[in-house]
């Protein structure tokens, strides 16, 4: 590959014809087959982490994949620099509403973070659908074009099949820039990328959480063996965090339920599913996820807000967001 260091010393082609691997694309892989030996029993823990969050979300409901999804891309927000939080994310997902101070484009890349996080074909079905990025029309003669970029890092990440999904994944978010594929944003698509190809063999988890506790395993510095140790310590802390995070809803789920059977009509369990799928949710939210009116809706959160159910979380007369109160 074009984007990976070269040897020290060329040697001598003295070799006959016929097809052979790239030496650096050899030692590359090689420096990783390495460091996931090294971690071996670190890797099993946490693949058998992220196993048991791929089996709770298999038999959970759908918005739960969603809830986790929202988080993790607020969290990426935040390690890209872009830092949105969860508050700007649920009004921009579910309303497209905006504030005066917002970065279009920094709502856009978390936007985008959220669907690639919540489903549809992974990274190795074609970077460049995965991305939503495509060459202009007018691109210079010199510049090489982003899908050939986008099929080496491809190509790399296939020769590395023999990695497991996690150590493969670490490997292709430190080969991401370069392997020319950085741009704004580029940390924040290198992250969600990675995310799909650890959790590819999974059937109920889109995506292993990398985020959601902590940046450390997302930095960059040190040998493959360091940056593979800091991926597996992060990973393992974000899986415990989702995993913590699944307990609590799974709970207040069960305690809504009960405290809203005095209910009646399709308000209550409609707004209770939303409370569960959405971190955070405003009336005019919760108006649009329900389909029920803006007076059912007042007055089922605050009656939820009285019974210590919610609690808003904003403080103000306006604008006001509530979540679960566990």
């Amino acid at each position: 590959m074009w984007f990976l260091p070269g040897p020290a010393d060329e040697e001598p082609d003295d070799l006959a014809p016929g097809p052979r691997a790239v030496p650096r694309e050899t030692a590359v892989l090689d420096d990783w087959r390495k460091a996931e030996a090294g971690h071996a029993a670190k890797l099993a823990r946490v693949a058998g982490r992220l196993a048991a969050l791929d089996e709770r979300l298999k038999r959970s409901p759908e918005g739960w994949r969603h809830r986790l999804a929202l988080i993790e891309a607020a969290n990426l927000s935040w390690f890209a620099g872009d830092h949105i939080g969860l508050d700007r994310l649920a009004l921009w997902i579910s309303l497209r509403l905006s504030g005066v101070q917002d970065d279009a484009a920094a709502l856009a890349r978390v936007g985008w973070a959220v669907r690639r996080l919540t489903g549809g074909p992974g990274p190795e079905m074609g970077l460049s659908a995965f991305l939503d990025r495509r060459d202009p029309k007018n691109l210079d003669d010199e510049v090489e074009p982003f899908a050939d970029r986008a099929s080496d890092w491809l190509d790399l990440v296939a020769q590395a099949a023999d990695l497991h999904p996690i150590a493969r994944a670490c490997m292709g978010f430190h080969l991401w820039s370069l392997a020319g594929l950085g741009q704004h944003g580029e940390q924040m698509e290198a992250a969600v990328t990675a995310t799909r190809i650890a959790a590819s063999e999974g059937r109920g988890a889109i995506f292993a959480p990398l985020a959601m506790g902590g940046a450390g395993g997302l930095r960059a510095g040190g040998s493959p063996t360091d940056r593979l140790a800091r991926w597996l310590d992060g990973m393992e802390t974000a899986c415990l965090t989702a995993m913590r995070h699944l307990d609590d809803i799974e709970a207040w789920a069960a305690r809504a339920e009960a405290a809203m059977v005095p209910l009646s009509g399709k308000t209550p369990p409609a707004l209770r599913a939303a409370l569960t799928e959405w971190p955070l949710v405003s009336a005019p939210m919760a108006e649009a996820l329900t389909g029920a009116s803006r007076t059912a809706v007042q007055r089922n959160l605050a009656w939820m807000e009285a019974s210590g159910l919610i609690r808003e979380m904003t403080g103000q007369g306006r604008y006001r967001m509530w979540r679960v109160a566990n």
